[in-house]
């Protein structure tokens, strides 16, 4: 088992432990080859406790196109989405003025604002080379197209934040940004180490977009009391009324179920498309 810890509340460790097992051995991996650097131990902090959600898709998309399990290459680029994730996270905490991530202080809180700064720098560059390991130009045009419209996403909630009204359009569009693009990179991803035809490329890229809009309106529907976001604006645009949190509550699932419908039109590995699909159940999964 590996010896890098996932969250304890993580409720996909018991399913997929042998996954995220070998997912916290690859990223393990990768980050060891720089225990030289300054950057190592803040790193590992910093990747500690996640619950290796996207990851996950990656490797199942790859193993749902691949028979005989996903190979080396769908864990190594596992690690890189992981690691892109990790940098957002360590921007965001900041923006957001947020002190506590994962049930410790957050990254900035501990290492400070210069130190996060250079980190999340140093993050990216260990992502290229991750990427150039790979030898598939596609694979790194997937990470530098979801690590630009994460930035999009962030700018874009910034700047909606200050505005005087916003739409539920306007904050589905930064979702699809912020949070989606990622999960579709990963899945796309994991499509392309698979092997798999361009139809079916499509079809589960399409697959990790919803996901990562269903995942993420799931998300703020549980946190919305506590936190002061985009969504937040929206309930009290509503006058927090009890429709339109039961209305967002029938967007997630709408989102959800056409996740499930694009993997429908996939012919794959029957075992990983099946645990695919489980991941469309926010409710159960509980992310």
């Amino acid at each position: 088992m590996s010896k890098w810890k996932t969250a304890e509340a993580n409720p996909l460790t018991e399913q997929f432990s042998e996954y995220l097992s070998k997912i916290d051995d690859a990223l393990k991996r990768e980050l060891d080859l720089y225990s030289w650097s300054e950057f190592h131990a803040p790193l590992a902090y910093a990747c500690d406790n996640g619950k290796r959600i996207r990851p996950l898709i990656l490797v199942l998309s790859a193993e749902s196109i691949t028979a005989g399990g996903a190979k080396e290459d769908a864990y190594a680029a596992a690690s890189a989405i992981e690691l892109l994730h990790t940098e957002s996270i360590i921007h965001d905490d900041i923006i957001d003025e947020e002190n506590v991530r994962r049930g410790k202080p957050s990254f900035h809180v501990k290492y400070g604002y210069n130190s996060s700064i250079l980190t999340a720098d140093f993050v990216l560059g260990v992502i290229l080379y991750i990427g150039s390991k790979l030898k598939n130009p596609r694979i790194l045009s997937e990470l530098a197209n979801a690590a630009a419209k994460m930035s999009e996403g962030e700018m874009m909630e910034i700047k909606m934040g200050k505005a005087p009204e916003i739409t539920e359009d306007d904050y589905i569009k930064v979702l699809e940004y912020k949070t989606a693009s990622l999960f579709e990179a990963s899945a796309k991803i994991g499509a392309i180490i698979g092997g798999a035809s361009e139809d079916n490329v499509r079809h589960m890229a399409a697959f990790g977009n919803l996901l990562g809009i269903a995942y993420q309106i799931h998300d703020d529907l549980i946190d919305w009391n506590n936190e002061n976001r985009l969504f937040n604006m929206l309930v009290r645009k509503n006058n927090g009324s009890k429709g339109f949190v039961n209305r967002m509550d029938k967007l997630y699932l709408s989102y959800s179920v056409k996740a499930k419908n694009e993997l429908y039109k996939i012919q794959g590995n029957k075992t990983a498309m099946e645990q695919l699909e489980h991941l469309t159940d926010l409710s159960a999964v509980q992310f």
